[in-house]
């Protein structure tokens, strides 16, 4: 960590009006050499260093205000050019990237100009800091029509009667192929023409690291992030950053039928790094990304120490989609309002804590300290592989709902009326809501089928004789003697159970309370695992986990309740009839001496209303 401070200025800034004559230009990375890999290119608050914690999480978020309080659009005009923040050993790092959107102001067409590189290698002064130095020459711009600064409504344009077709990456055509690269290249060619387009690929990537990296404050509420991850606005947010990405590609190749690609790495055929994106010199390659996951490595949806298999990714999937994911908040995120400060990982849904960031994790580039691109938040866009896998993203978003069409889903105000900016494929900056978004259909698009079976019929190991839970409660601690407690060494208690044996019951980690937001940070949580029990993310014991990614957070985070539903791994461990007992151990994975439990308790489950 040491040599992570040394490289940095600590700066405390606050946000500040944009002024075109201060105005930074945008940082396309391009070198690959993981020991110069641009250190001011660092968030910390959103580096992805691990697996989200499987299972829902609750926090003291606040019920509904007598108000109606829902997230607003970025005031885009005070958006921070030095805003980009990380945390080092819990001070506030200045970052020197510039997240911003392109800024219209006092800068006529006529007189624009682009910085357009020498050379597309970083030089190093021997004795600073690893900070890139990019060196730039003049040239005149001449762009196409404007973009706008003025927010205009969006208006879905006429669903056509086919719709657009989001054919999974393993199965695309040479054709589509084609256009695919085109529209890529297109995009990436405004970089330097007219690297102010809204719709060129820098500015794109931009977009996702101004909504999650600390350039834009909410609207009313100054010093205060907007934050797009980690609550229930995660889904909807990415939905229309695809949509409107996705028509810009169409417009760029004058086809209004085009489609992204959806990565299906929730399929055994599909749990590889798609060929096509690593063929070096295709505008869908990118330098940063771990070589060693080429070829035949198989994707880790779980992030498992000891490696992958395609076992462990089909439970993962089932777990949840299924198995925690059963109702609407539990898969899609605690509520995020107007006001509230942004959330921790353990407030993010199911999905979102899984599969994604293990994908953000498993492809970014481990030779790069910072895991760029794709293994940090404010560096994924610039991935094309992002895209695609976003897709599957919101493509398990299209699934969970038709798997559990009886749950009701959310219909609270301060969700629907969410609101977003993004530029469309006609350079106008238009306003958007979650409401609007929920039908994906409405939006003009679908996905190419694909089998869902391998997970959805997965069968997980199961014990056939029951642990002998008395036996074990002699190695245990009592709950009341146990906590408060850090996880520095393993906890092991017995808890009891509201009724016996096989039961509709959740397991409460109460009161868990972290130290440390630069860190990473996670435990594992079993049940009745004795001797006989093998760890492992498949384990029939293994009832969930918790884990804090790297983040910032102005505020104080309040303490978090881990709920994980045992009703399944009753099951699984095949709990004795009599048994009013189980035998709970918590086995830290990271620094597990930075976070400290509050208690453990099993409560039956109440049903979702």
């Amino acid at each position: 960590m040491a040599s992570l401070q040394s490289s940095f200025a600590v700066l405390y800034t606050t946000p500040k009006p944009r002024n075109s004559a201060f105005m930074k230009p945008s940082r396309a990375r391009v070198s690959c050499n993981g020991g110069e890999s641009g250190g001011g290119r660092l968030d910390r608050r959103n580096m992805l260093f691990g697996l989200g914690g499987l299972y829902g999480a609750s926090s003291l978020v606040g019920g509904r205000k007598a108000e109606a309080d829902p997230l607003q659009p970025p005031d885009i005009s005070f958006c921070d050019h030095e805003g980009t923040t990380t945390t080092v050993s819990g001070r506030v790092v200045h970052l020197d990237t510039d997240c911003c959107p392109p800024d219209r102001s006092e800068r006529p067409m006529e007189v624009m100009s682009t910085r357009t590189p020498t050379s597309r290698f970083f030089s190093f002064e021997p004795t600073a800091s690893l900070l890139p130095r990019r060196l730039y020459t003049f040239q005149p711009l001449t762009v196409s029509p404007p973009f706008t600064d003025k927010v205009e409504e969006h208006m879905f344009p006429l669903i056509p009667e086919t719709p657009r077709v989001r054919p999974a990456a393993h199965r695309m055509t040479p054709e589509y192929l084609a256009k695919y690269k085109l529209a890529i290249q297109k995009m990436k060619e405004l970089d330097t023409t007219d690297p102010d387009d809204p719709r060129g690929f820098t500015q794109q990537a931009n977009v996702h690291c101004a909504y999650c990296n600390g350039p834009y404050d909410q609207v009313g509420f100054p010093n205060l992030d907007i934050q797009v991850h980690n609550s229930w606005i995660f889904f909807p947010f990415h939905r229309w950053y695809l949509y409107f990405f996705e028509r810009i590609c169409g417009e760029l190749i004058g086809d209004p039928t085009f489609a992204l690609p959806y990565w299906n790495w929730d399929h055994p055929d599909g749990m590889y790094m798609p060929k096509p994106f690593t063929e070096a010199y295709s505008p869908l390659y990118d330098c940063n990304r771990n070589q060693t996951h080429w070829g035949d490595a198989l994707v880790d949806l779980y992030l498992f120490d000891e490696g992958a298999s395609v076992d462990a990714n089909l439970n993962q999937m089932q777990q949840e989609m299924i198995v925690q994911g059963d109702t609407a908040l539990n898969f899609m995120g605690t509520p995020y309002r107007a006001g509230d400060p942004p959330h921790g990982v353990p407030l993010g849904g199911t999905s979102e804590r899984g599969s994604h960031i293990a994908l953000h994790v498993w492809t970014g580039n481990p030779q790069n300290p910072f895991h760029e691109n794709m293994g940090n938040f404010y560096s994924s866009g610039r991935d094309p592989l992002f895209y695609c896998h976003h897709a599957n993203v919101d493509r398990m978003w299209t699934i969970r709902n038709d798997l559990h069409p009886t749950v009701p889903s959310i219909d609270d105000p301060d969700f629907l009326n969410a609101a977003f900016l993004f530029y469309n494929e006609k350079k106008k900056l238009v306003k958007v809501k979650v409401s609007d978004c929920l039908n994906y259909k409405n939006m003009g698009y679908e996905y190419e089928a694909s089998d869902i079976s391998p997970w959805l019929n997965y069968v997980p190991p199961r014990r056939e004789i029951p642990a002998n839970v008395q036996e074990l409660a002699k190695t245990a601690q009592a709950t009341k003697q146990a906590f408060p407690a850090t996880l520095a060494e393993t906890i092991r208690v017995d808890v009891a159970k509201p009724s016996k044996g096989k039961a509709d019951e959740v397991l409460v980690i109460e009161g868990i309370v972290t130290y440390s937001n630069d860190e990473l940070i996670g435990f594992d949580v079993y049940v009745n695992d004795d001797e006989n029990s093998k760890d492992g993310p498949v384990s029939p014991e293994r009832a969930g986990g918790f884990t804090q990614i790297p983040h910032r957070s102005r505020t104080a985070e309040a303490p978090s309740d881990l709920r994980i539903v045992l009703t399944e791994l009753y099951k699984n461990i095949n709990i004795a009839d009599d048994d009013d007992i189980v035998v709970v151990t918590v086995v830290s994975r990271y620094n597990g001496g930075a976070v400290t439990i509050g208690g453990i308790k099993i409560l039956p489950r109440v049903p979702a209303a």
